[in-house]
């Protein structure tokens, strides 16, 4: 008798455990979707301007669509259940980021093409100058001609990527350019 009642009891334990973990199936579905669409709206912009942040949350939800293929429907919905804010949080630091390097750029776009100008300017009037000065030959004189084409060029192919939306890339070589020219004024003593 008391066997049977053991049984019975140990038989509607595990029946309320299946129903509880199948009463999860819904939820943990919908969360991990939510998750999904949310980062897979944020994930391009969020790989450009924080990619480091962006493998943490893909594995996260990878890791909860693996715990739901093995039927634990509880512990995926607990791991999933945070990831639609956590995917929303990304695409605000990408936000953040993207300001950011756009308000650089900015700076960099109101400085470069005038330093750019000076320089060419400094150039211009050497090459036709009678004599140059001290520290300065003809070869050097090309060398420096030689080198504001390539920054001219580079400083123009900042500006295409910035232009196509790449920000990141255009703040790296509008700082590679901005780095070259002033040391093209140094070299020059402007």
């Amino acid at each position: 008798m008391l066997t049977k009642y053991v049984v019975r009891g140990l038989t509607l334990g595990c029946l309320l455990g299946v129903v509880a973990c199948s009463s999860d199936k819904g939820p943990a579905e919908q969360a991990i979707k939510a998750a999904d669409t949310a980062l897979s709206g944020v994930k391009a912009e969020a790989a450009q301007y924080v990619p480091e942040q962006v493998q943490p949350v893909e594995a996260a939800l990878q890791g909860a669509k693996d715990v739901f293929a093995k039927g634990d429907y509880t512990a995926a919905l607990n791991s999933a259940k945070d990831l639609e804010a956590k995917a929303k949080e990304l695409g605000s630091a990408a936000a953040a980021k993207k300001a950011e390097m756009s308000k650089q750029w900015d700076d960099l776009a109101a400085g470069v093409p005038e330093a750019i100008r000076t320089v060419q300017g400094r150039v211009d009037a050497l090459a036709q100058a009678k004599k140059l000065p001290a520290g300065m030959d003809k070869a050097k004189l090309e060398e420096l001609t030689t080198a504001l084409v390539t920054l001219t060029q580079e400083w123009t192919e900042a500006t295409d990527a910035f232009t196509a939306g790449k920000v990141a890339e255009a703040v790296d070589k509008g700082r590679g350019v901005n780095d070259k020219v002033t040391e093209l004024k140094t070299t020059l003593g402007i």
